[in-house]
């Protein structure tokens, strides 16, 4: 099996209802997203979703949810997910390295996120299709400052093909018909 695969977790910070609307693109935002989840449950990644006082900003999404049904799903307050120790925790229980990261907003818990992620040693693939903030200008600065720190940028079907092997098989096909 593919390294890459075996070695990642996706990471779905504060996709919710009332931020998303907010946001630069967000229909477009969902789909990435769900995409992402959708085929990072294909391939059998474990996917934690977080969600920022979600008494307050709502909850994930439905479309995000069924595509990824057995999701592991955290509340936090902080804006780093890893300054949360449940999130800090259930990360380092599933054994892996990479964290794909998805979500809003790019500039403040996506960033916060991938630095507390790199210094403990991950490493950070930020899917940028899958990345925004209210100004885009702020989602550039977010993901040029991730860059700079160590982390990768990857797009939606980068990260699924680079956790295939081979064009074949059913894990190719279910990717296939995700990533149309």
């Amino acid at each position: 099996m593919n390294a890459f695969r075996e070695d990642s977790v996706l990471l779905v910070v504060d996709v919710q209802e009332r931020l998303l609307a907010a946001m630069a693109s967000p229909d477009r935002l969902q789909d990435r997203v769900a995409r992402l989840a959708k085929g990072a449950a294909a391939l059998k990644l474990p996917i934690v979703i977080s969600e920022q006082v979600p008494e307050k900003l709502g909850p994930t999404p439905a479309a995000i949810l069924e595509a990824a049904p057995d999701a592991i799903r955290l509340s936090k307050k902080h804006f780093s997910c890893l300054r949360d120790p449940r999130m800090a925790e259930t990360l380092a229980g599933l054994r892996r390295h990479t964290i794909w990261l998805a979500g809003i907003e790019a500039h403040v818990c996506i960033y916060q996120t991938a630095r507390d992620l790199l210094a403990a040693g991950y490493r950070v693939e930020a899917i940028e299709d899958a990345i925004t903030s209210r100004a885009l200008e702020d989602r550039r600065v977010g993901l040029e400052r991730i860059r700079i720190l160590g982390g990768g940028l990857m797009s939606v079907e980068m990260a699924l093909f680079d956790a295939l092997d081979a064009a074949e098989g059913e894990d190719f096909q279910a990717i296939r018909r995700i990533v149309k």
